[in-house]
């Protein structure tokens, strides 16, 4: 391309969002110039400098927009060469309508691993139940149930008590970046519940339903019960390789923010790939928001969902995971054209939450306690990542520790897992292969790691006698 025919962000008028925030607005601004191809692939952004001066904003607040388009793969900053776009944006997502601002509407009441255990270690994927303040939840449940009044149990709300939904998606645009409204979320029992209504309503026998590999088990017997055929997509270091998704398909199940169980996140140009695959099969994404809340590195990247001009994605949320796995509290956001039959799989099979939950979550997230204990257990559960891997002190390579509630430990070469969880069982340690997660994938050995249920004494203790195993 010759000298002054490449776009620039130079070329860009002044966006009006800096005058609400100068640093989320440069990012917004800059991230839909990518997106909407203003800035393509390949194409190099001014100076931090440069674009200061004609944005009339200080020259810190760019280079942390440039940081932020960095971290979550937007642009590469190379020294020497300066910073250029490197998301890749399929044309069908171009073509897309984006999702524009809507009046909130109020929402109209509806009408028509059993053996997994906490404090064992290193089982994975557990929260520590006594980080929550089970006082202040006793509270919210009075508070809940006293405000609700006895109306409140008897009346029917498929979808979820209105006040939490409400509560649900207003969390969703400000954390998730979702443009979503309460109308659109509907309450379940947690992810697996999610999974097994999804599967009751789209997939009939001899439809294709895709899953990572390696992935999460029980959505793979899940989608198999409902007669579909699975068909198992590998994983790279950018998440799901999309270039390996069928061409004819009725869904993909995915967890982009840190897969389950290798721990990396989809990169934009696969969401995007994704969501291009998706509007070209007609097929629907389902995406499981799996620990996006602990990152321990960055800020998180935006849902999969808020990218979705087109509709096609399921968000799956939970709270169990972040509480304590007895709430047993979840949700999902539904494309409208799936709402009415996914809501009448829901009345049909009668798994709803109860009522006095959902209050006593309205009343967690309004003021504001659910933020909060989400800050302080990620603080602790970054104290406990970082023993551990001071424990282990470099026996074994590790990967998927920037976020989440576990990580991968990579064996030495020609190890079998199964005498490697042998061996562990015998000094009191369980461990969870990654073989068993695999379908079709051969990977190195490798064991999953969680640390999150332990105290900092259990993790000293038996973090001593993992490294000794790995040496």
């Amino acid at each position: 391309m010759s000298r002054g025919k490449a776009a620039s962000a130079l070329d860009l008028p002044r966006p009006d969002t800096l005058d609400a925030g100068k640093q989320q607005g440069a990012y917004e601004a800059l991230r839909a110039a990518i997106l909407n191809r203003q800035l393509p692939a390949g194409s190099r952004l001014p100076s931090t400098r440069s674009l200061a001066e004609r944005w009339r904003v200080s020259r810190g607040t760019l280079e942390t927009a440039y940081e932020r388009l960095q971290e979550e793969g937007y642009v590469q900053r190379i020294a020497g060469s300066g910073t250029r776009v490197c998301a890749v944006i399929p044309e069908h997502f171009i073509a897309a309508p984006r999702p524009h601002h809507m009046p909130r509407r109020p929402v109209q009441p509806d009408r028509p691993y059993a053996d997994v255990q906490s404090h064992v270690p290193f089982v994975a994927r557990r929260p520590d139940a006594g980080l929550f303040d089970m006082k202040a939840w006793a509270r919210c449940l009075s508070r809940g149930l006293l405000a609700a009044g006895p109306g409140a149990l008897e009346a029917s709300h498929p979808a979820g008590v209105p006040e939490l939904r409400t509560q649900i998606a207003d969390y969703l645009r400000r954390h998730r970046g979702m443009h979503c409204e309460a109308d659109e979320v509907i309450v379940t029992t947690g992810i697996r519940h999610a999974l097994d209504l999804i599967a009751r309503t789209l997939l009939n026998p001899g439809d294709t339903a895709c899953v990572e590999d390696p992935g999460y088990p029980p959505a793979r017997r899940l989608f198999e019960l409902a007669g579909a055929g699975v068909q198992a997509v590998p994983v790279s270091a950018d998440g799901l390789d999309t270039t390996q998704l069928p061409d004819v398909a009725r869904l993909v199940y995915v967890t982009p923010a840190h897969q389950a169980p290798l721990g990396m996140t989809l990169s934009v140009s696969r969401r995007l790939a994704l969501l291009d695959w998706a509007a070209r099969a007609q097929a629907w994404v389902v995406e499981d928001d799996y620990d996006s809340e602990y990152n321990y590195q960055s800020a998180p990247l935006a849902a999969l969902k808020a990218l979705d001009s087109g509709d096609r994605v399921i968000y799956c949320g939970s709270f169990n995971k972040n509480l304590f796995p007895g709430l047993r509290v979840g949700f999902m956001v539904v494309p409208k054209a799936l709402r009415r039959s996914l809501l009448r799989t829901l009345h049909l099979t009668g798994h709803s939450v109860g009522a006095s939950d959902q209050l006593g979550l309205v009343e967690l997230l309004g003021s504001g306690a659910f933020v909060r204990h989400l800050r302080a257990s990620r603080q602790a559960y970054l104290a406990r990542r970082d023993t551990l891997l001071e424990c282990l002190g470099g026996h074994g390579s590790v990967t998927g520790q920037q976020a989440g509630l576990h990580f991968v430990l990579w064996l030495p070469t020609g190890t079998e897992e199964a005498d490697f969880c042998a061996r562990a069982a015998s000094v009191g340690l369980t461990l969870q292969p990654l073989g068993a997660f695999c379908h079709e994938a051969r990977l190195p050995p490798a064991v999953i790691i969680g640390y999150t249920a332990l105290t900092l004494a259990q993790i000293r203790y038996h973090g001593r006698a993992l490294a000794a195993l790995c040496q």
